[in-house]
């Protein structure tokens, strides 16, 4: 309903644009170019203010503004020259160029140099057109949390190390099927929705990073997983998951996601091919006399002729290393088997 509002609004503004330089040029191709253009730029402004004006701070709106009144003034002169040819209706697109023009060029100057110039603060360096949308969404950029990272709860302890800046966004319909999976009949799955709401009320009151809801919502999909790429889009903000398939879709539609569980991976330590560690042997592998034991982030090593060292502590040495999509692999071989296994 709000974009169909937003099309219908600015369609009338191109039509009445219309009438209005038709009416006092009589042209209908000049008439209609110049309408055309104006349904562009509004079409531009309509959809595209999240990106376009991702956070309007007082500084950003002081220069867009004055840029606009320089614009104007630029304007002023083809203008009046459009009036003494009798076509002052014609003067007006000059300004409706303007308006977004200025603006523009106002938000790029207050980013690069800024305010600074003047003795105000500010970061300095060269000026650049391009350079204001994309500085201004990296100091804003927003961090949307989906359910399955609320539910895990490691963020909590990444936000106390202050690696994840925030302002961290909750949409309204995450919390909403947080809220249901706390109130399943399943009793594991309730117990993981609490948990979820336990750690969101943490997040809320430890103040180490703001924590924001959303109540924007999308009544044409069902799928929570459609709605957080759809919000991470209109608003230029990134997705923090742990679920795999969220994080390919999301990739796959230009979405930034930030997944705790490839940090994880990235952050375990790093063993080396002949490299020996100590490793307690916890159960038989697929493989005949293969033992399987685990690091303590949770790696899974493979220990060949480790099978009948179920419960022993042993040392083995890294023989080969695999990268999954899962995790990572560690196959091993065992070092001085009989001595370990004595103890």
């Amino acid at each position: 309903m709000k974009n169909t509002t937003k099309s219908l609004g600015t369609v009338a503004l191109a039509l009445f644009s219309f009438f209005f330089f038709y009416t006092d040029s009589r042209e209908w191709i000049l008439s209609g170019v110049l309408s055309l253009v104006i349904l562009l730029l509004g079409l531009a402004l309509a959809f595209g203010e999240g990106k376009i004006f991702p956070d309007w701070k007082a500084d950003t709106v002081f220069c867009g503004l004055v840029g606009i009144l320089l614009a104007f003034a630029l304007a002023r002169t083809p203008a009046l020259v459009l009036q003494e040819l009798g076509w002052s209706t014609f003067g007006l697109f000059f300004y409706f160029v303007a308006l977004p023009f200025g603006w523009s060029i106002g938000v790029a100057f207050s980013q690069k140099p800024g305010l600074a110039v003047f003795g105000g603060g500010g970061s300095g360096g060269g000026f650049s057109l391009t350079g204001a949308l994309g500085a201004e969404t990296s100091k804003t950029r927003e961090k949307i949390l989906d359910t399955s990272v609320v539910i895990d709860g490691r963020v909590l302890d990444i936000a106390d190390t202050h690696f994840l800046d925030g302002p961290l966004i909750l949409p309204n319909f995450v919390l909403r099927e947080i809220q249901l999976i706390s109130d399943s009949p399943d009793p594991i799955k309730r117990a993981r929705g609490r948990r979820g709401l336990d750690m969101l009320k943490k997040l809320q009151t430890k103040g180490s990073i703001e924590v924001k809801i959303t109540y924007t919502d999308y009544s044409d999909t069902r799928e929570v997983d459609q709605k957080l790429v759809k919000l991470a889009r209109d608003t230029g903000g990134s997705i923090v998951t742990n679920d795999f398939n969220l994080n390919k879709v999301a990739e796959l539609q230009g979405v930034k996601v930030l997944n705790l569980n490839n940090l994880a991976n990235a952050l375990k330590p790093v063993v080396l091919p002949g490299e020996e560690f100590p490793i307690t042997v916890i159960k038989e592998g697929k493989d005949e006399n293969q033992g399987i034991g685990y690091l303590e982030d949770g790696t899974m090593v493979v220990i060949e002729n480790g099978g009948y060292l179920v419960g022993k502590e042993i040392r083995v040495a890294v023989t080969s290393i695999i990268q999954t999509a899962a995790g990572k692999m560690i196959f091993t071989k065992v070092q001085n088997a009989q001595g370990n296994s004595n103890r």
